[in-house]
C-alpha cells in the first residue's frame, strides 16, 4: 500500500511504508535477498495499520472522510457503471452547477439515475466544483433529474460528499433553504426506489438535499451531522481549538448515527480506508446497491413511499415507556 498523504494519526503507517520502500532499494543496489525482510515488514505494516483503524475516534474518522486521497462521486460512478453512463446538465433555469453531478447509467444492465456531489482532487478542480458545496441551481438539478427519473420509472442513488451548501450571499438570494426543503418535500414522494449512500462529508442540509431515501447508507468512516466539528465548536467556545471534543459530542460517525437509528446501514471500508484500496471499496458499494435494489424493486410504490415516510417521521420522537 503506497499512500502519497499521510495523516497524523497514520505517522507509523508512513514510517513502515518508508522502510519497505528503503529495503526494496537496498535489495536493488546490493542484489541481496531481502524478501524475508520485506515480508515481514509488509506484515507489521498490515498489523499497525489495522490497529490504528480499528480504533479511530470520531475526529480522526472526520480526517479520514476528507483525505485528499479518499476516491470521490465520478470515481465511483465510472466504476459502477464501467464508463456506461451519460452526464445531465443544468436546472433549466439559472446555470449549469458543476459541484452537483448527475446522470443515467447502466449497473450490471439496469438503468439508474445516478446524483451526488463532487469536490474534485486537484486545487483547480476543488475550485471548479465549488469545493462540493452546491448553490441553489445545483439542487434544483438534482430535484429535475430525481423527477425524470420517476418519469421513467427508473430508480435513483445519491452519493453524498459535502462540506455543506454553499453559503454565499447569492446563493440565499436565489432561495438556497428553499431549493433545499424543496428537495426533501419532492423526496419524500418519489414512486422510485431512492438509496442514499455517505462517502465522505455529510454535512448539515447540504447532504440533506439529497439525502432522503428509503435507504440511507454511510462508509465506515464518513459522518453525518447538522454542522461540521470545526463550526460547532466556533459556536460554543469561540474558536475551534475544541473541535476534537466536538466530533466526540455531535456523535456524528457511522455507528453513532446507526445506533440512533437515522441511518438505514454501514458499508465496511478495507484496511486503511477507502483511499488505501478504491477499487475495493467501489467494488462493495456496487455490490451493496444492487442488493438493496433487489430487495426495493418488487415493492408497491405506495407501500415504499408510506414506509419512508413513517422512517423520517419517526425520528427524533422519544418513546416513553
Amino acid at each position: 500500500m503506497s499512500l502519497t498523504t499521510y495523516l497524523d494519526f497514520e505517522e507509523p503507517i508512513k514510517e513502515l511504508t518508508e522502510q519497505i520502500e528503503k529495503v526494496k532499494e537496498t535489495e536493488i543496489k546490493t542484489k541481496v535477498d531481502m524478501s524475508k525482510t520485506i515480508a515481514d515488514l509488509k506484515q507489521a505494516l498490515k498489523e499497525k495499520t489495522k490497529e490504528i483503524y480499528s480504533a479511530l475516534d470520531p475526529w480522526q474518522r472526520v480526517l479520514v472522510s476528507r483525505h485528499p486521497d479518499r476516491p470521490y462521486t465520478l470515481q465511483y460512478i465510472d466504476y459502477i457503471t464501467s464508463g456506461q453512463w451519460i452526464e445531465l446538465h443544468g436546472d433549466r433555469t439559472v446555470k449549469d452547477d458543476k459541484a452537483m453531478i448527475g446522470g443515467f447509467g447502466f449497473l450490471d444492465g439496469q438503468s439508474v439515475m445516478f446524483i451526488g456531489q463532487q469536490k474534485g482532487n486537484t486545487t483547480k478542480l476543488r475550485q471548479f466544483r465549488n469545493f462540493g458545496m452546491a448553490n441553489p441551481e445545483g439542487y434544483r438539478k438534482a430535484l429535475r433529474l430525481m423527477k425524470l427519473a420517476e418519469k421513467f420509472n427508473k430508480p435513483i442513488v445519491t452519493l453524498i460528499d459535502t462540506p455543506g451548501a454553499f453559503p454565499g450571499i447569492e446563493a440565499e438570494e436565489r432561495g438556497q433553504g428553499e431549493a433545499i426543503a424543496r428537495n426533501l418535500f419532492e423526496m419524500m414522494r418519489l414512486r422510485v426506489p431512492v438509496i442514499c449512500i455517505i462517502i465522505g462529508e455529510g454535512a448539515s442540509g447540504g447532504a440533506l438535499g439529497i439525502g432522503i431515501g428509503d435507504k440511507v447508507l454511510m462508509l465506515e468512516n464518513t459522518w453525518y451531522s447538522v454542522i461540521s466539528p470545526e463550526s460547532c465548536s466556533s459556536i460554543l467556545w469561540r474558536n475551534r481549538d475544541h473541535k476534537v471534543d466536538a466530533a466526540n459530542a455531535l456523535k456524528l460517525t457511522a455507528t453513532d448515527m446507526l445506533a440512533n437509528m437515522l441511518v438505514d446501514g454501514i458499508i465496511p471500508e478495507p484496511v486503511g480506508g477507502a483511499h488505501a484500496q478504491p477499487e475495493v471499496i467501489f467494488e462493495t458499494v456496487k455490490k451493496e446497491i444492487k442488493k438493496q435494489l433487489e430487495l426495493l424493486l418488487p415493492q408497491d410504490p405506495e407501500e415504499r413511499i408510506k414506509a419512508r415516510i413513517e422512517k423520517f417521521c419517526s425520528m427524533g420522537v422519544v418513546v416513553r415507556g
